[in-house]
């Protein structure tokens, strides 16, 4: 397996930024009798890619903006993008009190397993973990974001391949949001603390900006206190992430950008000693091109890691220690826009993404503390897409199509078993797949004037298996999951209608009617009493309905929205057949009333409402309906400096996050914060 060590990564990013700020430094400093006419042409570059067509009108698109990312009660980007309805994590818990593996992302109920079956984009890069698939939240700072902007259903345009059941794109703040010097420090109750600065520079017509944060604390009791004992631990949580941009002007139509992220997420949940960990070093580099012939070229690489101690629940001693998990994500995408007429768009391009990595762990007898076996699993997957979409607009009629090929292969797994000693005691190696597949999306959208708009749409898309669901199974006590090298790609369709509504200033209504069908959908499927493993099940199907709507009146602002979703596992001849999807709700909803009586003063409360979900395929164990309060203020002291405090939870809900036969984990408790913001 080849891992991209951190030297070669962070020496790369070097490099990259180096070379970035030297020609933007050039400008800065030009000769004498030529600084008046430079000056007048100088070039202000953006940092974003490449605008959105009016194709994206088409479907159910909500926006949050840097405002709605950085005003929650927990601090935390999971919180912010779950005010838009039908964003879920497989658990109800964020990134600071669950396992890092288990923060699979998705929209509209197409869960059931721990895996992103929906695409999270950070300018333009996949985050998902190159072997587990999840999310690491942990490493977004919502401050140093300008947006973030949430497609419901399939995409099968640039990276479409992961988007089952849509797109989360988060754009990262330039010189213009984020320049000069910023940040907070905030402390808890509970006495941990929040820490986060980001320091922006202009260099001619570019600018770096270099952001840190970092959050630690000794968290709080996930488990209810009737079932504590003397080996009950907090959620402790140490987590930092550091992020550099660089962007610089090549001519006054193109841009070079380099990004660079590295992270650490130390967590322990439940009991002393289950500790786990989740790194990462990622590194960009992206040309923008806004001229007639505009293009996007965007390479990357990522190095990631990850380890978790598992504790017996009954004997509180440690069972297996998953030591080393390293991965690497390498990909890349370059799109182009021909100059085919003002009333039309058309995008022509291609992707790459690569997924490799191997599991090390060691199984541990909970009586004599020795290790029992020595596990090695892993392998690669890879798919090359080629997309093309095109937009034209006719009136008042907007026609959108678009499709991809996707060239995808599963290869080099393996699975081998060693005992104590290292002597091999079994040694399994699965055959290689490759094929190809296509998916499509299409819509429509008709403006009745300045008020009404009503579209349509109809899209498939695809999922390849994570690495993990393939070669890995795990247990959480007393159930054992197990993995399954033959699982088939996951696989999409559904349509949905929708009309948009602007009745007055300020004031806009969205209503969206959906069917989507995940065929071949990867659950665990319960085969036998605490035994399940990971099948491709006949369907999971996904009908319901979405609302959103906002008001901004003055000093006033009012949004919210609430989502219904009637979702059914299908698997004929299983018990679960008919059954709700595990951990999928059928009722989410949440609003935020803000109040800004005068400049720089923000208050704002957010209810948040998640009905009941089971917690297995069998719906033997349930997770009851909750409904929290947050509550966040930003209050002016002098010039650059404001007072913050942020609640959550203010009603103290028991937020059950996991209920294994009586087993209890429980979220956030009513926490308040109190610190400092500063914008100089």
């Amino acid at each position: 397996m080849s891992v991209i060590g951190r030297k070669p990564l962070l020496s790369m990013l070097a490099a990259s930024i180096a070379a970035i700020a030297v020609p933007a430094v050039a400008q800065d400093g030009a000769e004498p009798g030529a600084d008046d006419a430079a000056t007048a042409t100088l070039i202000v570059v953006r940092g974003e890619g490449l605008p959105e067509t009016p194709a994206v009108e088409a479907y159910d698109v909500q926006v949050l903006d840097h405002r709605n990312l950085v005003t929650t009660g927990s601090g935390r980007i999971e919180d912010a993008l779950g005010s838009i309805a039908g964003f879920q994590q497989f658990r109800r818990s964020d990134s600071r009190s669950s396992n890092p593996s288990a923060q699979g992302v998705t929209l509209r109920a197409l869960g059931g397993n721990a895996s992103s079956r929906a695409q999270v984009l950070l300018d333009g890069v996949p985050m998902a973990d190159p072997f587990f698939g999840y999310i690491p939240f942990s490493a977004m700072a919502p401050e140093r974001l300008a947006s973030a902007r949430v497609t419901r259903g399939g995409g099968s345009g640039p990276f479409g391949a992961g988007a089952l059941a849509g797109t989360i794109e988060l754009t990262s703040g330039g010189y213009d949001l984020l320049g000069g010097l910023s940040g907070h420090a905030l402390v808890n109750d509970r006495e941990e603390t929040e820490l986060s600065a980001t320091l922006g520079q202009r260099l001619g017509g570019g600018f770096v900006l270099a952001s840190g944060r970092w959050d630690r604390g000794q968290g709080f009791h996930t488990t209810p206190v009737d079932q504590r004992d003397p080996a009950t631990a907090r959620a402790r949580f140490d987590q930092w992430s550091g992020q550099v941009r660089a962007v610089a002007p090549i001519s006054d139509t193109v841009e070079l950008q380099a990004n660079g992220l590295v992270f650490r997420d130390d967590r322990t949940l439940r009991f002393k000693g289950a500790n786990s960990s989740s790194e990462g070093q990622d590194a960009s580099i992206r040309l923008v091109g806004r001229g007639d012939w505009a293009f996007d070229a965007l390479a990357y690489v990522q190095a990631r890691n990850f380890t978790n101690i598992v504790i017996s629940s009954t004997r509180f001693t440690p069972v297996l220690d998953q030591r080393n998990t390293p991965s690497t994500g390498l990909g890349g995408k370059f799109e182009i826009r021909p100059p085919v007429g003002a009333n039309q768009n058309l995008r022509l391009g291609a992707d790459f993404r690569m997924a490799d990595g191997e599991l090390r762990e060691d199984a541990i007898s909970a009586f004599s503390g020795a290790v029992t076996e020595r596990r090695n699993a892993g392998g690669r997957t890879t798919d090359l897409g080629f997309f093309v979409e095109d937009d034209i607009k006719i009136g008042a009629l907007t026609l959108t199509a678009g499709a991809r090929a996707d060239r995808y292969t599963i290869t080099d797994g393996f699975y081998v078993t060693r005992n104590a000693a290292g002597t091999v005691t079994g040694d399994t190696r699965f055959a290689d797949r490759s094929g190809w597949q296509g998916s499509f999306r299409g819509g429509v959208v008709y403006d009745l004037g300045e008020i009404v708009q009503l579209r349509a749409a109809a899209y498939t898309g695809l999922r390849l298996p994570t690495l993990n669901e393939l070669y890995r199974g795990f247990t959480v006590f007393p159930v054992v999951t197990n993995a399954n090298a033959d699982l088939e790609n996951e696989k999409l369709e559904g349509y949905e209608a929708g009309i948009d509504l602007t009745p007055g200033e300020g004031v806009t209504v969205g209503l969206t009617a959906f069917d989507n069908r995940v065929k071949n959908a990867i659950a665990n499927v319960t085969i036998a009493t605490n035994l399940r493993e990971r099948q491709n099940i006949d369907a999971i199907r996904a009908r319901g309905v979405e609302l959103s709507a906002g008001i901004e009146r003055g000093i006033v602002s009012l949004r919210g929205s609430v989502a219904y979703t009637d979702a059914v596992a299908k698997y004929a001849g299983n018990e679960l057949d008919g059954n709700r999807p595990a951990q999928t709700p059928k009722w989410v909803a949440g609003a935020t009333l803000a109040v800004e009586p005068a400049k720089g003063w923000l208050v704002s409360g957010t209810v948040r409402h998640v009905g009941a979900q089971f917690e297995d395929d069998l719906e033997s164990n349930v997770l009851p309906a909750a409904t929290t309060f947050d509550a966040y203020a930003r209050v002016p002291l002098m010039r650059g400096l404001s007072l913050v405090l942020r609640g959550e939870n203010l009603t103290d809900e028991d937020v059950q996050t996991r209920n294994q036969s009586g087993s209890i984990d429980l979220g956030a408790p009513r926490t308040g914060w109190i610190g400092i913001g500063f914008d100089l």
